[in-house]
């Protein structure tokens, strides 16, 4: 319903961009019914813009991060690799191509997503951002007491992903995701430089929807037939396995 700005910005940054960036977001926020009421701004040598959000759940339905049941299926509605691209942006190794690419991905909202899940048996739901798909995963695994299988190739990655992280262009918080999960995966797949792409932070990631396999396949088409279209069954739930909340293979 509403937002509040959280804007931290240089007075040497040029007006035009941080109006650009308002801009943007206020459009954004017209889509889905948002109005933005105010906010906070603060001098700071580096450029970051956040907003607080509140809303209203108007039909009772309160969909957490945990309570995955066995044999649901995993839905993740977008492509890997936006920290590993933006990074490459960075370091002016991108291509145009690859630009638009990640932009494209972080201008698809979720909130259609959001929409279309509630029709269907759903038993959890989370947005994969900072702790990349492999953190997130872990603290739904952990918090339901329960195992994820994830199927590494089919998990749709944006062009040149793979590429860049085989050139070493990763982000310092893919590492610490990784090491910070390391006791409770495990990797198993033949193509060992994507188990990085796993916890590559995702900035305006997709959502990952635990769904009842009855309703797994309806679901996915109503996702692609939404904007979607790169939404993939990437796993299932599976009782506690002894020493990994989480198995990639």
């Amino acid at each position: 319903m509403t937002a509040l700005t959280i804007l931290m910005y240089s007075c040497d940054v040029d007006e035009s961009i941080i109006k650009s960036m308002m801009q943007g977001a206020c459009d954004e926020f017209k889509k889905v019914g948002c109005s933005l009421v105010g906010g906070h701004t603060v001098d700071d040598s580096e450029v970051k813009l956040g907003f607080s959000i509140t809303g209203i759940i108007k039909d009772g339905k309160i969909f957490k991060n945990v309570g995955l049941r066995v044999g649901d299926k995993l839905i993740y509605t977008k492509p890997l690799g936006i920290g590993i691209l933006s990074t490459a942006i960075k370091g002016e190794l991108a291509t145009e191509d690859d630009i638009k690419n990640v932009n494209d991905v972080m201008l698809l909202s979720n909130y259609k997503a959001s929409k279309l899940l509630r029709k269907y048996d759903v038993s959890a739901c989370t947005d994969i951002t900072g702790f990349g798909l492999g953190g997130h995963l872990l603290e739904m695994a952990k918090g339901s007491n329960r195992s994820i299988i994830v199927d590494v190739k089919s998990i749709n990655l944006i062009n040149n992903t793979l590429e860049y992280a085989k050139m070493g262009i990763i982000p310092a918080g893919a590492y610490h995701n990784k090491q910070f999960s390391i006791f409770d995966y495990e990797y198993k797949a033949d193509d060992q430089d994507l188990e990085i792409v796993m916890f590559d932070p995702q900035t305006s990631g997709g959502l990952i929807i635990s769904v009842s396999s009855d309703d797994a396949e309806d679901l996915l088409m109503d996702l692609k037939d939404s904007g979607y279209n790169e939404a993939k069954v990437i796993g299932e739930v599976v009782a506690k396995i002894e020493k990994n909340f989480l198995l990639f293979k």
